[in-house]
């Protein structure tokens, strides 16, 4: 999936939703009020922070976790990522390595999730996340997103929410194939939309 711009750093953020699925057995419980659970699918996408554009995207089963579906989302991108940021349930280390694999200067903005220790070697060679460790223990969390930049993970809650908002919430395709075709034309229309909505603004001297 080509980026709008090339030319900048891709600064990555990525995330996850559910989507439902609609079909004759959502109907029925929608007409008869059958007491069931409701399938549905997880659509995983990854930002360029810069533009909005949705460079990455994929459509699993909702028992696939976050973080270990990460690899599949770089690999789909043509320019390796100089800053990788994600929410908490993405503090693991292979996804740390997966992206220091492809970028051994990028920088991984994740926060440490909750009782988190440096690792053994923090106090001769600490990794970016036992920096961010050492950060949240001494200067609270809010500081740290601060520091960070954290906050501009708000870009890929925005979205989200304009995907819902525009295409819905629910797969309206019978099987996963056509399903993640469905997703395929949707992030194409919402990059388009995004394109053309942008402001362009020109410095005048």
């Amino acid at each position: 999936m080509p980026r709008t711009s090339k030319i900048d750093d891709l600064h990555l953020i990525v995330e996850s939703t559910g989507l439902k699925l609609h079909g004759a057995r959502e109907w029925l419980f929608e007409k008869h009020g059958t007491a069931k659970r409701r399938a549905w699918r997880k659509l995983h996408i990854g930002i360029d922070a810069a533009s909005g554009e949705i460079v990455a995207f994929d459509l699993t089963d909702k028992d696939v976790d976050d973080a270990s579906h990460v690899p599949a989302l770089l690999d789909q991108l043509i320019q390796v990522p100089a800053s990788f940021m994600a929410d908490g349930a993405y503090d693991r280390t292979a996804t740390y390595d997966a992206i220091l694999a492809r970028n051994p200067l990028a920088r991984f903005i994740v926060p440490p999730c909750k009782g988190a220790v440096p690792g053994p070697t923090a106090a001769i060679s600490p990794t970016q996340r036992d920096l961010h460790v050492l950060a949240v223990l001494e200067h609270g969390r809010m500081n740290w997103q601060k520091a960070s930049g954290y906050n501009r993970r708000a870009k890929i809650e925005s979205a989200m929410s304009r995907y819902k908002r525009v295409i819905g919430d629910t797969l309206k395709s019978r099987d996963d194939t056509c399903r993640v075709t469905e997703v395929a034309i949707a992030v194409k229309s919402l990059n388009r939309m995004n394109e053309l909505g942008r402001a362009k603004f020109v410095r005048i001297e």
